[in-house]
């Protein structure tokens, strides 16, 4: 067993989740997010997150009320919801709060640290449809996005409602390797992308960690036909 699955071999509680989001999202940094499947694991220390609050936040998917597309988010904690965004990306979030009150941790960004080739093999082929065939991403860019990480890890829509806290599940959290030496102090500022309730500094990251991704201000939209309702990479609009 290597030490990060020593550290994570238990999984985080579902009462880790049931607490706002703001509050679960700077502890999930350092924890490793991991999926499984028949390609092989591959395992993700966490660097960067935001929170969303739901019904009382402008800027969630679950801010005007439940839907086919975020029921997910007003369901038990400790699932996960994936979207899809921009007609090609799928990102993740955590569900916290009990049912019914639709709060969620977005993962912005992380550090591959086991199934290395098979995240790489995943990002090449997600590139190769914008960039020259055979070109291969480098480690510091597998997971430093939301939807590069989604890509690393192999979670797309499938996933969502996965239970992050049972057995058997594609996607699983736990505890980050022990003995790692003293956590790094976590920053906050505000959320990548958000035009609405864009004061609240709900964003967090390890200070200093390079795996972090780049942070972007929203940008007023132009007038056009409507295709969706995703503005930024792996942010939430309701």
């Amino acid at each position: 067993m290597t030490s990060w699955q020593a550290g994570a071999s238990k999984g985080l509680p579902r009462e880790f989740f049931d607490r706002p989001s703001t509050v679960v999202a700077p502890e999930l940094l350092g924890c490793v997010l991991w999926s499984s499947g028949p390609a092989g694991m591959v395992a993700v220390r966490l660097v960067e997150v935001e929170a969303y609050e739901g019904l009382a936040d402008p800027a969630s998917h679950a801010f005007r009320g439940p839907s086919a597309r975020n029921a997910v988010m007003f369901g038990p904690a400790g699932h996960a919801y994936v979207y899809f965004t921009y007609g090609m990306h799928f990102c993740v979030n955590l569900v916290c709060l009990p049912e019914g009150q639709a709060s969620a941790v977005l993962i912005r960004a992380g550090q591959v640290i086991a199934g290395t080739e098979l995240a790489v093999s995943r990002r090449t082929a997600a590139r190769n449809g914008q960039t020259a065939a055979g070109s291969r991403p480098v480690e510091l860019d597998l997971a430093r996005g939301p939807a590069r990480l989604c890509q690393a890890l192999g979670i797309d829509r499938s996933m969502d409602g996965a239970d992050v806290c049972g057995p058997g599940s594609p996607l699983g959290v736990g505890r980050g390797p022990a003995g790692a030496g003293a956590p790094a102090k976590v920053l906050t500022g505000p959320r990548v992308g958000v035009s609405q309730a864009a004061d609240r500094p709900w964003r967090y990251w390890l200070a200093g960690d390079r795996h972090v991704s780049l942070y972007r201000a929203s940008k007023p939209r132009q007038r056009k036909p409507a295709v969706g309702r995703d503005n930024g990479d792996g942010t939430m609009h309701g």
